[in-house]
């Protein structure tokens, strides 16, 4: 071995001997004296130049990432669930091979053009729209160019994953797992640091993030490091899925003032539904409305087309798995597409329903298509609709009931009123010109009452004015109003269209009593 010579006394220097040495005990096999030999007893060998680094604690041998305690408190406060091919996340939607192919060409190329003026792109777009599916196809796409920097899927179904307290340390995990120097710095700073965790996110972003990178780009001559060589991708999914509205914002602002500081390679990919701090963010004079290449996903992709193909696809998938091709037609697919309204989520939750392997799919998908609820009915083709819509309606009411200073304001309620004025429903179209204005007014809302009341619900509605100045109420989702129309589905968030005629009809009479009429007395 180099360094010393058989059956003589060790030569090599001090500084270049680990904490053990084989050297110290060539005849002990490991005893109580904590002391390890390995060969014992081998003879006619060589061996060539090999380093031989060994470490031990409490006797036992640990390796050089054991001894890093920074690195490992790093990687115990990071989400590895978060990880865009994590097992947590076994077969995670994805864009099939022929959808969403301009799309995903563009966002592949935006990804690749590396000096192109905007390195922060952000996806928004309605609940199951297909935002996830495409994040995840971008991740592996990227994966495979050795491009991917870093990925974290927020879920708030996840523990490990719906807040932003573990963003960052996975987003340093992943970014310097590589490379065994950055490993070591980064120990180095946890260990000078191990409360940085709980620091602002900013703080930890500058600390664990940009302070490695502008370091070894200082010293890449001498180290013979090139930074533009490193991994630059930086994909974040459902931001909205994060808890506190607050800390969303605060994740924006510190991606904002330390990741996009002009001498870092990074580009970021954020996906989320159009919530409060995504929308503010992005608005005029937000933070991030000059900076980010907004692609608004509901409005200016239409899916239709990738939507028969994905159904057209998995059909004859299961045709060959039961032996029947005709079991399907192509106007099944039309009615199940139009039902969709560009929602990937509606034809992914309707196969899943009719792919279940111990039932037969042609009763299935007879049941989507003829489907109409009653109570104690068992099948439940959109129980994962249902379930998505009922998470977005319960989280915006217990939002707007938690501030709004009139006591006794029932959210669902004013929502459906809304929802059957937009839909011109029995009870409105006596009057026509009952516009969603002077609505707000009737119900005795502030001046932006309606904005405030659908702020929560930018992810299922589009509240919007016309070419007149007048709101218009838009529903991203066909299938949402047949949710919030039958008890069976929508549960406690139902309210029945009789509460809503009395409701409205109150309220009338009280702005009526509140302005009563001024007549001239000599008429």
């Amino acid at each position: 071995m180099a360094g010393s010579e058989p059956g003589g006394q060790d030569r090599r220097p001090p500084q270049s001997r680990s904490a053990w040495s084989p050297y110290e005990d060539p005849a002990s096999p490991g005893g109580n004296d904590g002391t390890i030999s390995f060969l014992s007893g081998a003879s006619n060998f060589r061996m060539g130049d090999i380093h031989f680094n060994v470490n031990t604690r409490h006797g036992a041998a640990v390796t050089d990432d054991e001894l890093m305690e920074g690195w490992a408190l790093l990687v115990r406060n990071a989400a590895p669930n978060a990880l865009y091919d994590s097992r947590a996340r076994y077969d995670a939607p994805k864009c099939d091979e022929d959808t969403r192919v301009e799309l995903t060409n563009e966002l592949v190329e935006w990804m690749k053009d590396r000096d192109g003026p905007q390195r922060l792109m952000i996806m928004t777009g309605a609940a199951g729209a297909g935002k996830s599916a495409l994040q995840q196809t971008i991740a592996e796409i990227c994966g495979k160019g050795d491009i991917l920097a870093s990925s974290y899927f927020f879920s708030s179904t996840d523990g490990s994953r719906n807040t932003v307290n573990a963003f960052i340390p996975t987003m340093a995990y992943q970014l310097w797992r590589r490379d065994l120097d950055l490993r070591r710095w980064i120990n180095g700073i946890v260990d000078a640091q191990p409360l940085i965790f709980s620091q602002s996110l900013q703080t930890q972003m500058d600390t664990l993030i940009v302070g490695p990178l502008r370091h070894f780009r200082e010293m890449e001559a001498n180290m013979n490091l090139d930074l533009d060589s490193l991994p630059y991708a930086i994909l974040i999914d459902g931001l909205d899925e994060c808890k506190g509205e607050d800390c969303q914002a605060e994740l924006l602002a510190a991606i904002r003032h330390s990741l996009l500081a002009d001498d870092l390679p990074f580009r970021i990919f954020i996906a989320s539904r159009p919530e409060w701090a995504i929308r503010t963010a992005l608005a005029p004079g937000g933070d991030l409305h000059a900076l980010a290449y907004h692609i608004q996903l509901s409005d200016h992709y239409d899916a239709t087309e990738d939507m028969r193909r994905y159904l057209r696809r998995r059909f004859q998938d299961i045709g060959l798995r039961i032996g029947n091709s005709q079991w399907f037609t192509e106007g099944n697919i039309d009615t199940l597409v139009r039902a969709g309204s560009g929602q990937f989520i509606y034809v992914a939750t309707v196969f899943k329903y009719i792919s279940e392997r111990r039932a037969s799919p042609v009763h299935r998908l007879k049941t989507v298509l003829n489907w109409t609820p009653h109570e104690g009915q068992a099948a439940r083709p959109f129980e994962t609709l249902d379930i998505l819509y009922a998470s977005i309606l319960s989280a915006a009411k217990e939002a707007y009931e938690a501030v709004d200073t009139h006591s006794g304001r029932n959210f669902c309620l004013l929502f459906k009123i809304y929802h059957f004025a937009a839909a011109e429903s029995l009870f409105l179209r006596q009057w026509s010109s009952f516009l969603l204005d002077t609505l707000t007014s009737v119900l005795g809302l502030e001046d932006d009452g309606a904005e405030i009341l659908f702020s929560d619900l930018r992810s299922l509605v589009a509240l919007e004015r016309d070419g007149e100045g007048q709101l218009v109420l838009r529903h991203y989702h066909k299938s949402f109003p047949d949710f919030l129309n039958q008890r069976s589905r929508a549960k406690d968030l139902f309210v029945p269209q009789a509460c809503v005629r009395a409701h409205l009809a109150k309220s009338c009479m009280q702005r009526i009593v509140e302005c009563p009429l001024t007549f001239d007395s000599r008429t």
